[in-house]
């Protein structure tokens, strides 16, 4: 019987980690708080080699290039709708851009056949000893895992079990963003990206769905101190967004009208996670909940990597019967992956002031950003943030994985907890 594993987190890093550790033979049950896949949200990009050979590894690259995005250009206008800046597709895509709920949907279905998904369950309490990590869920079960893996986002509630509480943790950095989708009113057509005002301290956009023509998303940011809020209160959220742009002109009245009938409002403060140590005992951290940041940090990118760095270095441990075998594939993990992730990070530290600077921040970039060369100059420093020379993990790989057909809770229906 292999090493049973529970993985807090169906997003991005859950289902990665669930793919390669089921490829090696462990037995994983994903928990996911949410009923079923959490789709739509924002393009998502592979930049560099490091990312594309991981994504190759996974055997998903192909799949994502299926349904790539292509990229989306971004043109930054004024209150009277006058272009003051144009990026082109390839600055802001990547290599390979995605819509994230696609790559949720990808990685889920390859990672199905090797993991028990259990979808509306989350861990309410955990506790350590010598024979295992005992988790008791929401609904009541009560199960004992050889490892638990962190991996539920910036405000991850393993982290918060396990480490303590998340302010702790995570750093507001001066900047809130919002997304919600509506008709596409402006007629925006595919390919055409977004378009967006700026003026000091704020970024309202809205751009084309890649998916469906008549749909459109707005995408809004704005500078802040630490705001106190209900995260699970969405009416208050909605107050929030229209206070902080009351009065903008352009398109803003229009697209805050908007904001009372969303259903799919994103809203959350620019934050980074720092956490000294991604492990304790048999609890373990990966994704935005060790490293993340809210945008800009390349935590898509990071979170693929790193689960495939944590994974390998568990199914060497185990491999090469290591002494204290989690302990040592912890310890080498986080010792590869720290540096490479906060190098990643600082794209995130960056984030709120390139998308909604200050009045002088606003004209320097936009005047630095109309010279080709330094676009060019910027994307070939993102490319090289993301580079890591990475172990070779795949003769780990079992012939056929811990493969469990059949297990996993269906796309189509709402995920009860299994018993």
């Amino acid at each position: 019987m292999g090493t049973k594993v529970l993985i807090s987190g169906a997003g991005i890093a859950g289902p990665a980690l669930a793919l390669w550790l089921g490829r090696y033979g462990f037995e994983v049950t994903v928990a996911e708080a949410a009923p079923q896949l959490r789709g739509g949200g924002q393009a998502v990009d592979f930049r560099g080699a490091t990312h594309l050979t991981v994504l190759e590894r996974m055997g998903v690259l192909d799949d994502l290039r299926r349904i790539r995005t292509g990229g989306s250009p971004m043109r930054f206008v004024d209150e009277s709708g006058r272009t003051r800046l144009h990026l082109p597709a390839e600055f802001a895509g990547g290599d390979v851009e995605v819509l994230r709920g696609d790559l949720v949907r990808v990685l889920y279905e390859h990672s199905r056949p090797f993991t028990d998904y259990r979808f509306g369950e989350s861990v309410t309490a955990l506790r350590q000893d010598a024979d295992g990590v005992h988790v008791r869920f929401r609904g009541g079960e009560a199960r004992t895992f050889d490892l638990v893996v962190g991996a539920d986002g910036l405000h991850s509630n393993v982290r918060r079990l396990a480490h303590g509480p998340e302010e702790r943790y995570v750093t507001h950095l001066g900047h809130y963003a919002a997304g919600w989708s509506l008709p596409n009113y402006l007629g925006i057509g595919p390919g055409e990206g977004s378009v967006g005002l700026n003026v000091p301290g704020r970024f309202a956009s809205v751009g084309t769905s890649h998916r469906d023509p008549e749909t459109a998303g707005a995408f809004f940011v704005f500078a802040s101190p630490a705001l106190t809020y209900d995260r699970h209160d969405q009416e208050r959220q909605k107050a929030i967004i229209a206070g902080a742009f009351a009065g903008t002109g352009w398109e803003v009245p229009r697209l805050l009208a908007s904001l009372a009938e969303a259903e799919d409002l994103y809203f959350d403060s620019i934050s980074r996670a720092d956490v000294p140590n991604w492990s304790t005992g048999r609890v373990a951290l990966v994704g935005d909940a060790a490293c993340g940041a809210t945008i800009g940090g390349m935590g898509t990118g990071t979170a693929i990597v790193a689960a495939y760095v944590l994974a390998g270095e568990l199914a060497a441990a185990a491999g090469e019967h290591t002494a204290g075998d989690h302990t040592a594939a912890f310890a080498r993990y986080e010792g590869l992956l720290r540096g490479y992730a906060r190098g990643c990070q600082k794209g995130g530290d960056r984030a709120g002031r390139f998308l909604a600077p200050g009045a002088v921040g606003l004209r320097l970039r936009d005047w630095s950003l109309n010279r080709p060369r330094i676009l060019d100059w910027m994307s070939e420093e993102g490319r090289k943030a993301t580079h890591l020379d990475l172990p070779d993990y795949r003769r780990f790989e079992t012939a056929s994985g811990a493969r469990r057909d059949g297990v996993g809770t269906p796309l189509s229906t709402p995920g009860r907890p299994r018993r």
